[in-house]
């Protein structure tokens, strides 16, 4: 009771207020996307995501080196796939020589204990921008999902220590940990984005891979029959408690820092690792009003982290993640 309780004690200085910090971010938080593209000696900067590249392989080489030289030890692969060698099938996702699979073990020749999650979507394969597969103005779910499985398997067989399914059709966690299990790869994780949002903060990602839906009156103009309705929050569990039943080692969030509320539910209710994906248009907007001198874009980067971890994130896939790490260093 006040005077004798003065909560401002412990807010003297920096040494208390460190001494008794609740929530405190490190190297091993951070899961770092990566663009990967065709070709050599290429690193090019994603217009709408200031300072974040695509790589070629020799370059994505020296990238995780740099990585893994600030502690940084996990990375989430995606891939930029040529239109030529984009359908409605995913075919290229299964080849053992695609991009995909070159990565990967690009990673693990560079740095064989950094740990390599892959994205599994037909996305940046489709030549519609769409997750699954279009068939008669609709994503049709059960034949979509044995492509992925496919693709999971090539991508376990490529080196991959996690797949990391991010369509949000219905069953394919099941899908995909029964064929790994029939082939061998039990220990091939899986991180499956449980609780992805129809969000309008993709933008920038979907410039990186130019994978965003095409405008075609056959073709679905969005994700929001597949992808959950922002509006919705029970529907949260009930997506990740299924995919944990059918076999997710982590379950993911996404975006994050709408979503914070959805974080906390989560990680009350189940008992595997939560990971949260700050996404894109979250990195661009605290980039773009920094440049405009509106935000202190470090102090604001570190809260935004600290409150993702805060809620209750176990793993945070993030693009500041070189930059936060350089800054707690």
């Amino acid at each position: 009771m006040y005077p004798l309780r003065r909560n401002r004690r412990l807010r003297t200085s920096e040494t208390i207020r460190s001494l008794v910090r609740e929530t405190i971010l490190s190297p091993k938080d951070f899961l770092v996307p990566l663009f990967v593209v065709e070709g050599k000696g290429i690193k090019e900067e994603i217009a709408s995501m200031p300072n974040y590249y695509r790589y070629s392989l020799d370059l994505l080489a020296h990238e995780v080196k740099e990585l893994a030289s600030l502690g940084l030890s996990s990375v989430l692969l995606f891939v930029k796939v040529p239109e030529k060698l984009k359908d409605n099938t995913g075919k290229e996702a299964l080849n053992a020589e695609g991009l995909m699979q070159r990565a990967i073990k690009t990673v693990k020749d560079a740095v064989p204990d950094m740990l390599v999650m892959t994205d599994v979507a037909l996305d940046p394969y489709s030549q519609f921008g769409h997750d699954g597969i279009v068939s008669e103005g609709s994503i049709v779910n059960d034949d979509t999902n044995a492509v992925l499985a496919e693709m999971a398997l090539s991508h376990a067989k490529a080196g991959a220590d996690f797949v990391a399914p991010s369509d949000m059709m219905d069953g394919r966690i099941f899908e995909i940990r029964s064929l790994l299990e029939d082939e061998g790869f039990h220990d091939t994780g899986i991180m499956s984005y449980s609780a992805k949002y129809a969000s309008a903060f993709y933008g920038p990602f979907r410039d990186a891979l130019d994978s965003a839906p095409v405008n075609l009156q056959h073709v679905p103009k969005d994700k929001q029959t597949y992808q959950m309705d922002p509006a919705n929050r029970k529907e949260a569990i009930k997506e990740t408690l299924m995919d944990i039943q059918e076999g997710a080692d982590i379950v993911m969030v996404k975006p994050g820092l709408c979503y914070l509320d959805i974080v906390r539910d989560i990680r009350e209710a189940v008992d595997v690792p939560v990971a949260v994906y700050q996404v894109s248009g979250e990195y661009a907007m605290v980039k773009a009003a920094a440049q405009k001198g509106w935000l202190d874009h470090d102090a604001v980067m570190l809260e935004q982290l600290t409150a993702i971890k805060r809620a209750g994130a176990h793993v945070i896939a993030s693009y500041f993640a070189k930059d936060v790490v350089k800054l707690l260093s």
